[in-house]
């Protein structure tokens, strides 16, 4: 059954990345280009405070979204909820890693 969509949240929006300069990451966010689609995938179920995880289409890791949009969002896409992402903006190592990766989120209705 596909859940219904959070009340009072807005299914299409834009957000950082957070969480971009550990591992491999920050090379991986080098390679990003605005329009770029990119994957979200929500911690596997029964993470206490699970987050959205942002990652390239070839699987690797990116990031991962605010915990005030995890909190609703995470949860939502673990009943079968989808999102999916788009680069909107990329800006390099001189300004702070929550800022470098501007994404916008579309969420759906659900998948079959």
């Amino acid at each position: 059954m596909i859940p219904p969509f959070p009340v009072d949240h807005p299914s299409t929006f834009r957000t950082t990345v957070h969480g971009t300069v550990f591992g491999e990451r920050a090379a991986h966010v080098d390679t990003v280009e605005p329009g770029d689609r990119l994957v979200l995938l929500p911690d596997p179920p029964g993470e206490e405070d699970p987050a959205v995880w942002v990652h390239l289409m070839d699987g690797d890791p990116v990031g991962h979204l605010p915990p005030e949009i995890n909190a609703w969002l995470a949860p939502w896409l673990l009943r079968g909820g989808a999102a999916s992402a788009v680069a909107v903006r990329v800006r390099g190592t001189d300004v702070p890693s929550w800022k470098r990766l501007l994404i916008e989120v579309h969420c759906t209705e659900g998948r079959s």
